[in-house]
């Protein structure tokens, strides 16, 4: 489809759900749907339209935006080039990383369905991570982290649920070491030192191993900052402790045992949190397979209800799932931050290279893009996790944890329990009786398979 099919207005928009008085004031010819992989669009989007959101107002139709993106991605996958051309420039219209839900949602799946359209996905992912790596510094990505989880129990859930298991698993132990695959800044880490500071027996020596990709924008200057406030936290806890850290992957492919430097006498847990969708889905095996060859007491798995894997090579069934799942996500922003919120605009402005990636980029990242993005629903990881790993069920205190905890947000979070006769062990954090996150935790079967060569 050649780009210059979105920059002239449409000429006939009345079936598109968009009354006439909503757009008669476009005066410009040249949409500006480029301009949305330029890291400055937000600032600029408001002023540069012939309307701001307040004069472009939507149908009465509370779910107008998903709607319209819908028929949009099935035009696009149809190459109906008219409707295609129509459609987002009405979407354009109405879009708005400021406005109400729909108009965030509009404004994000525009940008991923422009890309997809005219197959400029990779430049635009590329693009905002660039912007992303130029403006992130670990004041800001902590203070972010922190007021996220003080509002939210998205990322807390999950905290809450793998320390329970990892310190059921390590109870009694003297060397701990817990090999930590996530991107959080060790946040998940000073409530275990707290529980190992305070246990009836002699307080274990505890090595922690962060594992870092280059495609997380940490720099080496940051974690050692992360490396200085755990070890002063340690320290006021009488915990002996030890931080390391690997970096410079490209993808967690390359992470290898030797490189974890596993002592013999150390109980090893492994802790990953979002980690396995940032793993090749066709590399998800053997990167089990590695993890079991570490002979692990407890393997902790942290990961979203969502399923753009098996998806992946019908579009408008991906599109479908990512538009689900993401606005269930934004509408959890909009009810946890106040409607002006910058950390919420930045979340949500990270949750556009996701959608540009899920939707715009067709498996083309490379080598040097880093992570995938294909997530998994619970009982898709359970069926891979099984074939390397046996469930270890969550003991009663740490589930009484993980209820305490969700009691200290808004009304709307809640657990559900695995039932007997459920596929998929582990516990699921649910909003608005939407499964949105999944927690679990697994042991290593009697026997370890080799991990294929």
């Amino acid at each position: 489809m050649e780009k210059s099919l979105f920059f002239s207005k449409p000429t006939n928009y009345k079936n598109y759900f968009i009354a006439n008085k909503y757009v008669h004031h476009h005066q410009h010819q040249h949409i500006h749907l480029i301009d949305m992989q330029n890291p400055n669009y937000h600032e600029n989007s408001s002023s540069s339209r012939s309307q701001s959101p307040e004069d472009v107002e939507p149908v009465s139709d509370s779910k107008w935006a998903p709607r319209l993106l819908h028929e949009c991605a099935t035009a696009i996958s149809n190459k109906d080039s008219t409707k295609i051309h129509h459609l987002l420039w009405m979407l354009n219209e109405l879009a708005s990383p400021y406005g109400d839900c729909n108009q965030k949602l509009a404004f994000y799946f525009l940008q991923a369905l422009f890309c997809k359209a005219t197959d400029t996905g990779l430049r635009c992912y590329k693009t905002l991570t660039s912007a992303a790596e130029k403006s992130k510094s670990f004041d800001s990505s902590r203070k972010l982290i922190l007021k996220f989880q003080e509002v939210s129990p998205w990322t807390t859930f999950g905290h809450v649920a793998s320390n329970g298991a990892i310190l059921e698993a390590l109870d009694g132990e003297n060397k701990l070491h817990i090999i930590d695959i996530s991107n959080t800044f060790c946040t998940q880490w000073p409530t275990l030192l707290e529980a190992l500071a305070t246990r009836n027996d002699e307080t274990p020596h505890l090595k922690l191993t962060v594992v870092v990709m280059e495609s997380t924008l940490v720099k080496s200057h940051v974690m050692k900052e992360v490396a200085q406030r755990m070890e002063k936290f340690a320290r006021l806890m009488g915990v002996p402790f030890e931080f390391n850290v690997i970096s410079g992957l490209n993808h967690l492919k390359e992470l290898t045992k030797e490189s974890l430097n596993i002592q013999e006498e150390e109980a090893l847990a492994v802790n990953c949190i979002g980690a396995l969708r940032r793993v090749e889905v066709d590399e998800r095996g053997a990167f089990l397979r590695m993890l079991q060859s570490l002979n692990p007491k407890v393997v902790t798995i942290v990961e979203h209800e969502a399923d753009f894997s098996s998806t992946r090579n019908d579009f408008v069934k991906c599109f479908e799932e990512c538009l689900r799942f993401y606005t269930l996500y934004f509408e959890m922003l909009d009810e946890s931050f106040p409607t002006t919120s910058n950390e919420r605009l930045v979340i949500e402005r990270e949750c556009s290279k996701c959608i540009v990636k899920v939707l715009a980029c067709d498996n083309e990242i490379g080598d040097d893009q880093g992570d995938s993005e294909r997530r998994e629903r619970g009982n898709q990881w359970c069926t891979r996790l099984k074939e390397c790993f046996t469930p270890f069920t969550l003991n009663d205190d740490a589930v009484d944890d993980v209820k305490a905890l969700l009691k200290r947000y808004k009304p709307g979070w809640s657990l559900v329990l695995p039932q007997a006769n459920q596929e998929s062990p582990g516990i699921y954090l649910t909003w608005r009786e939407e499964q949105v996150v999944w927690a679990s935790s697994w042991k290593s079967q009697e026997k370890s398979m080799e991990v294929e060569t």
